[in-house]
């Protein structure tokens, strides 16, 4: 394994470039940064927010701030891959603006844009750049990844809106039954939820829901779950007054101490870490 890791030390720019026979997904499954990533050889499946996608060699994905997802391996697992998080605060103007092309990372949750409409584009150029100069650590070197790594948002924008935003097949009808699923469990996380009352709404059985909803999405049914609850209780710790108790509830945890167990277990910090930061 091949393998380069970078963070300016402020969590506002992580450089990861990896060559893999597998995958490893780290504990953190959304995160406060865009995040960039651009498969430069072999195929992964992509699981992000409801939808499972399949990509393939010189595909972009971009991610909006604190989107859940996750990466996965395919029948070929070894695969090369360049993952760039970057803050927001370096992709807009100093008073805030933000330029016309990179609208569409404001307003969708995620960008897909396949290998083939980036032909004409040296994407794989500017991702070997950034490693390069991230490898280095010549004068300015992260000033000029993070230059790279805007050039490669704004192709992948401008790309994305030429092609109208198209939308991705499901890999198979198992995907999109539990593409429906997820869906379900979005929005209704603040309730009591098991496999058998999905299984019981969505006609199928417990163990159906529990083999299918692992295969399509990387995630076992619990821990997605949880990791749905404690992302939208980071949201409330940062935006509200609330006690932390009163938001383990509200995002559906039983126990305040189970509630404290899991955040950190996910997330790495405590509860009171998100208070602090408001």
């Amino acid at each position: 394994m091949d393998e380069l890791y970078f963070d300016n030390g402020k969590e506002t720019f992580i450089v990861h470039h990896r060559k893999a026979l597998s995958h490893r997904m780290t504990i953190n499954h959304f995160h406060s940064t865009y995040e960039v990533f651009y498969l430069m050889a072999g195929k992964r499946e992509f699981f992000i927010k409801d939808r499972a996608f399949v990509i393939e060699e010189g595909d972009l994905i971009i991610i909006s701030p604190n989107v859940l997802h996750r990466t996965m391996d395919t029948e070929i697992p070894v695969h090369e891959r360049l993952v760039v998080n970057i803050h927001e605060s370096y992709i807009t103007a100093p008073d805030g603006s933000r330029s016309d092309v990179l609208h569409p990372l404001f307003e969708q949750e995620y960008i897909l844009v396949k290998g083939h409409l980036l032909k004409q584009v040296p994407v794989n150029g500017l991702a070997q750049e950034i490693v390069r100069e991230v490898r280095e650590k010549k004068p300015g070197y992260e000033a000029y990844a993070r230059a790279l790594t805007l050039q490669m948002l704004i192709v992948g924008c401008r790309k994305w809106a030429e092609a109208g935003g198209e939308p991705q097949l499901y890999p198979s009808p198992v995907h999109e039954r539990i593409s429906e699923v997820v869906r379900y469990i979005n929005s209704h996380y603040m309730e009591e939820l098991s496999l058998d009352l999905l299984a019981e709404k969505f006609y199928v059985s417990p163990y159906y829901i529990s083999r299918s909803f692992k295969t399509a999405t990387g995630f076992a049914f619990v821990e997605y779950l949880n990791i749905v609850r404690v992302k939208e209780a980071t949201t409330l710790l940062l935006s509200s007054s609330l006690k932390v108790h009163v938001i383990a509830a509200r995002v559906g945890f039983g126990s305040v101490t189970h509630f404290g167990r899991v955040f950190k277990q996910i997330t790495g910090r405590p509860p009171l870490f998100y208070r602090k930061m408001q």
